[in-house]
């Protein structure tokens, strides 16, 4: 237990959310995950994996929700390595006839709802991660003298310390953008602003907890067969697909090879980047 990895999953009850989750538990770590809804497939993969599956129902929106959210996986799993901010909600439509409400909410879920979950990780990642030694082989703030107290951090769950055992790829934040973002899409003006300002937020973030060995990057999946995409019409679906290399939609199985790489030690020198998967769209 002491090398399992806890990774916390936003939006997991179903689609892409659904898979990462499942992949995840698969590899052996501690998951915790939140939705609105909740579904069936979540209650049965919590129900099979009691002891190492946190599950909550709240809304992303709300600010303090997450926050308690956050502190609750900690408390409970004893640290937190990885988080991946994948819940998002999309509405078609051209930009002169989407109403106020559509807008706002897909500005609410998809970009402040990750940036407020993705800074509440990064909190107790910081935390809990050592500093890196300075000159003298000193961690800043640490005086000269070879015999000043030190108090180590208390143990958590596993017999670790928090920044101890599995992290040797280093604590993670993965956000789940969008080809739209970079490519464009008719009638998903807002959704693909929404997706860039996450692309934009993870190359600064990366830049600024970089030196603390947090990690930070972005999967832009091409146009997957979930729930969200069902969203679509038929006609835009089929034009997708026309112009993918691949000549389909992808699916979740497409993607969560990718999220398990970037949560893995053979990531450990990558971050600020944007990885698409979209099968030659």
């Amino acid at each position: 237990m002491g090398s399992t990895l806890i990774s916390l999953v936003s939006g997991g009850s179903r689609g892409l959310g659904l898979a990462i989750l499942e992949r995840l538990l698969a590899r052996g770590d501690r998951v915790a995950t939140f939705s609105r809804s909740g579904s069936s497939a979540l209650a049965t993969l919590a129900a099979a994996h009691a002891d190492r599956l946190h599950v909550e129902a709240l809304d992303g929106s709300d600010s303090a929700a997450v926050i308690g959210f956050v502190c609750r996986v900690v408390e409970r799993f004893g640290g937190l390595d990885h988080c991946i901010a994948n819940a998002a909600i999309a509405h078609e439509g051209v930009l002169a006839t989407m109403r106020d409400d559509e807008i706002d909410s897909m500005l609410t879920v998809n970009v402040k709802a990750s940036i407020v979950l993705v800074r509440e990780s990064i909190r107790h990642m910081l935390a809990n991660t050592p500093l890196p030694l300075g000159e003298g082989g000193r961690r800043p703030g640490e005086g000269a003298r070879s015999d000043s107290p030190h108090t180590p951090l208390p143990l958590g769950e596993g017999g670790r310390r928090p920044g101890e055992g599995a992290r040797a790829a280093g604590p993670s934040i993965t956000l789940i953008s969008s080809i739209v973002a970079s490519r464009g899409s008719p009638g998903l003006s807002v959704y693909a602003a929404t997706k860039a300002a996450l692309e934009g937020f993870a190359r600064s973030l990366a830049r600024e907890v970089g030196p603390r060995g947090i990690r930070v990057n972005a999967i832009a999946p091409g146009f997957l067969e979930t729930d969200l995409s069902a969203t679509l019409s038929a006609d835009n679906r089929a034009r997708i697909a026309r112009r993918t290399a691949l000549g389909r939609l992808g699916t979740p199985a497409d993607v969560v090879g990718a999220i398990e790489f970037l949560t893995s030690p053979d990531a450990a020198f990558i971050t600020g980047q944007v990885l698409t998967i979209d099968g030659g769209g």
